[in-house]
């Protein structure tokens, strides 16, 4: 069975190298075709609006708005429901292709067969 790879973001500006260090980890596996399910957890939460990832900015990385691009088109894209209820950001809100699910369906993703999972 092929590997997956589930990453949890919980870091946003608050943190910046580790948020972008997660965001080009999920982009980097997607393009070398392992398939990946990306979390936006506690304060990357508001990366799942509509152009919070373009204002990120971190010197000598990838623009996050490209590598959020580049897992939304090859991978999945899943904001916390808890989080999203805290910054009262409703399906409505959210990017196209981000869904809003729980740790119900997360601990699903990470109990699967050959998934490794990584938290930043």
């Amino acid at each position: 069975m092929a590997r997956s790879l589930v990453i949890k973001v919980t870091a946003g500006e608050d943190a910046p190298e580790r948020c972008n260090q997660a965001f080009t980890v999920a982009a980097a596996a997607l393009a070398s075709g392992v398939p990946v399910s990306l979390w936006l957890t506690g304060e990357a939460s508001w990366f799942a609006l509509p152009g919070r990832a373009e204002t990120f900015s971190l010197p000598h990385a990838a623009g996050l708005g490209d590598l959020l691009g580049a897992v939304l088109a090859g991978g999945r894209v899943t904001l916390c429901t808890q989080c999203a209820a805290r910054r009262e950001i409703t399906v409505d809100d959210v990017i196209e292709g981000v869904r809003i699910a729980g740790a119900p369906t997360f601990v699903e993703e990470v109990l699967g067969e050959g998934v490794q999972a990584l938290v930043y």
